[in-house]
């Protein structure tokens, strides 16, 4: 009984604030919709993702200090307000350019300190041997939240509000996440030498082999991630001829296999090393790229981003829950600054709006996507060591 009471009023409650870091893949999708309200280059959509996901890089370590001094769970708090913040400012703009980059810069605000403060948090929950398949856990509760996405937008299309009519009801959720939370029992001590924390001394990490290229995985990952969100649906329309709201069903169907996968992989890590994992993980996305090129049907695009979903939903969660464990008691500086390495969705994706638009096409953008994707082969050898050690 004791152990479902700590479920309840623990875990469930740090475990239902991975769906609320789930907006972040709002971007690919809302994209998509903007650019076809109004008519804009993908260029120029791209500030999009450049507002939402350049916060990461600004704000990733200060959150870090931050978390030192308040403690995590109250840092979380603070995210889910910014978040909540941000799904209601489209409400209150409109169809306007500027009111959507101001909304995803509070998102991109918000999701930072969230995603800085989430894993540590759930160190407070659960126990060490348990971390990898716990966090993992928590991006299948995530991917939910993407999965979902597309579906309620499609879905509030033909309502007077529009597909923005997204944004409220998330808003309406995120109240609730925030209580929840709020009211359990989850500690949020700061951390008692938090004054001895820098920026030198957090980026002095780097100077650790394994951390570093840890952090530039992180980049890729999230890079390749917000590039698939963003250009699979203009795939479907450019190969297949669909419209913005069945194309965008199509990364439902991505998010829908990481969510699956995400699932599974939290069961199997709790057993599995991570090594093994890692590599059918890398290798089955690799084959979901392959499938994407050469896709002229809609059933095998969906198929190929299907494959690449399961074959990504693990990735980020142990390469991250890995950093974790290579410097378990620099926990916080550690995940401040891999959490910086989401800023990859801010680098990669104008650079596949210039890609797409100078090419004429969205193969242009696989191709590019899929190049990056070989770096996560380059560190299978670091993903091994450290997950013997």
């Amino acid at each position: 009984m004791e152990k479902n009471n700590q479920l309840f009023s623990a875990i469930l409650p740090v475990m239902f604030g991975f769906f609320i870091m789930g907006f972040v893949d709002l971007v690919g999708i809302s994209t998509n919709y903007v650019k076809d309200d109004l008519g804009m280059s993908d260029s120029m959509v791209s500030l999009i993702s450049v507002s939402c996901f350049i916060w990461f890089f600004l704000l990733s370590i200060p959150t870090g200090f931050l978390m030192n001094r308040f403690g995590r769970k109250n840092v979380v708090l603070a995210s889910f307000i910014l978040s909540m913040v941000a799904m209601l400012i489209p409400v209150l703009t409109g169809d306007s350019f500027t009111g959507y980059l101001i909304a995803f810069a509070f998102l991109g605000i918000g999701n930072t300190l969230l995603q800085v403060g989430m894993n540590p948090l759930v160190t407070e929950v659960v126990n060490a041997d348990k971390l990898t398949g716990t966090i993992t856990l928590g991006q299948f509760v995530k991917a939910i939240c993407s999965f979902l996405a597309p579906i309620i937008a499609a879905a509030c299309a033909g309502t007077a509000f529009g597909w923005k009519l997204l944004f409220p009801i998330y808003a309406g959720i995120t109240l609730l996440a925030t209580l929840w939370l709020w009211l359990s029992p989850v500690k949020s001590e700061p951390v008692k030498d938090a004054g001895s924390v820098s920026f030198a001394r957090t980026f002095a990490l780097l100077k650790d082999k394994t951390i570093l290229l840890f952090f530039i995985a992180i980049l890729v990952l999230v890079g390749v991630d917000v590039g698939i969100g963003v250009t699979f649906p203009k795939l479907l329309m450019e190969r297949c001829g669909f419209d913005v709201a069945d194309a965008g069903l199509g990364n439902s169907a991505y998010f829908l296999a990481r969510t699956v996968s995400a699932f599974c992989g939290g069961i199997i890590l709790m057993k599995l090393n991570e090594k093994h994992f890692y590599l059918v993980s890398i290798v089955v996305a690799l084959l979901g790229f392959a499938g994407m090129l050469a896709a002229h049907t809609p059933w095998l695009a969906v198929a190929s981003v299907v494959v690449f979903g399961l074959g990504y939903a693990n990735l980020f969660s142990i390469v991250f829950s890995l950093g974790l464990k290579h410097a378990p008691d620099r926990a916080n500086e550690v995940s401040s600054l891999l959490v910086t390495g989401i800023a990859g969705g801010a680098l990669v994706t104008p650079l596949l709006g210039i890609v797409t638009d100078a090419a004429g096409t969205q193969t242009a953008a696989i191709i590019a996507i899929a190049a990056l994707w070989l770096y996560m082969f380059a560190i299978f050898g670091t993903i091994r060591k450290t997950a013997e050690e």
